[in-house]
């Protein structure tokens, strides 16, 4: 009775993966603010009956030439802000791409991670924050490690092989709605691209911030 009793208060443990930029896009579509630590708590929190082992967050950096410093210092700060709220932070810097955006594609990172921790921390479950049809493979290897592989995305960015490629999906949309709204001014602005960042605008007189925060 004693084995039976504690083998039913065992969790299962979750890695949590998340593509930034995507999800970063997909809220912001909603024109809701991200807010990191009720998403932490509604993929695996104490009231999921699961066992966090680590939320890691890939992010791009803007690059790492003058014109971008200011976008770079404040993406900088948040990684902080995230890195001192628990989160695992890794991050690549990007490059320059067409007129007013840089690229950082981080999918490459994120799916050599999720291999290799997968052996070192041996999570029950993986859920995967992105909608990115480029990480179906990626879950059906996961899958063939005996790994249940869950997506948490929104409909309309969650791509047809990815969703099927999954055990289960987890929809954030509900989610989402909780957030608060974004400023006005923020919602006017258009939605970053994924992987890829705006390029501050200056004035003659006096700069304005044209980038996307963090």
């Amino acid at each position: 009775m004693q084995k039976k009793h504690f083998e039913n208060l065992v969790r299962p443990k979750v890695l949590v993966l998340v593509d930034e930029s995507n999800v970063g896009s997909s809220v912001r579509t909603a024109g809701r603010g991200l807010d990191w630590l009720k998403l932490r708590d509604f993929l695996a929190g104490p009231n999921t009956g699961r066992e966090l082992i680590e939320m890691v967050v890939y992010a791009g950096l803007p690059p790492a030439i003058p014109i971008w410093q200011e976008e770079r210092d404040k993406k900088n700060k948040f990684m902080h802000w995230l890195r001192s709220n628990g989160f695992m932070v890794v991050t690549k810097d990007g490059s320059p791409a067409e007129e007013g955006h840089y690229k950082a594609n981080i999918d490459v990172m994120m799916a050599i991670d999720a291999v290799e921790l997968s052996v070192e921390m041996k999570p029950d479950v993986i859920i995967l924050v992105t909608g990115d049809a480029d990480f179906a493979y990626l879950a059906i290897k996961l899958r063939r490690h005996g790994i249940r592989v869950e997506v948490a995305s929104v409909a309309a960015n969650l791509g047809n092989t990815l969703r099927s490629a999954a055990n289960a999906v987890i929809d954030l949309a509900p989610l989402f709605r909780t957030f608060e709204l974004m400023k006005a001014q923020d919602a006017s602005r258009p939605a970053q691209r994924p992987h890829r960042g705006k390029r501050p605008r200056f004035r003659a007189v006096q700069p304005r911030d044209g980038g996307d925060d963090a």
